[in-house]
C-alpha cells in the first residue's frame, strides 16, 4: 500500500491526522486485522477507527505503531442463530518507506 499524504506529512503537526484519514480510508481487507480476531470471526473494517500511538524514524523507515478498533461478525452457533457482531481490537506497526510512500503493516503483541 501506498500512503503518499501521511508522508508528505511527515515531520509535521498534519502528520497524525493524515496518516489516521489514509489508514481509516484504505480498501477493506487492505490491514491484516483477520489476524487480531478473538473469536475467529470474520473482519468488518467497513468502518474502523484508528489512534496513531507513536512513530518514530530509523535510516529511510518510519516506524508507526497504530491502534485499530474493528468489528468482528462471528457466525451462529446453528442455522437459526443471526451472526454476533463483537467490538475488535488491533495493535499494528506500519513501517512505511520515507523514499517511496510504501508502507507495510503487521500485528504486534502488546
Amino acid at each position: 500500500m501506498q500512503l503518499h499524504k501521511a508522508l508528505k506529512h511527515w515531520g509535521t503537526v498534519d502528520f497524525a491526522t493524515s496518516l489516521k484519514a489514509e489508514l481509516e480510508n484504505l480498501p477493506t481487507g487492505s490491514l491484516p486485522l483477520h489476524l487480531a480476531t478473538s473469536q475467529g470471526g470474520i473482519v468488518d473494517d467497513s468502518q474502523i477507527s484508528v489512534s496513531i500511538l507513536s512513530s518514530t524514524t530509523n535510516d529511510n523507515c518510519i516506524q508507526i505503531r497504530v491502534s485499530v478498533f474493528f468489528t468482528e461478525i462471528i457466525a451462529g452457533c446453528n442455522c437459526s442463530d443471526p451472526p454476533l457482531e463483537t467490538s475488535g481490537y488491533a495493535l499494528l506497526l506500519v513501517l512505511l518507506d520515507s523514499n517511496s510512500a510504501e508502507a507495510s503493516c503487521s500485528v504486534i503483541a502488546e
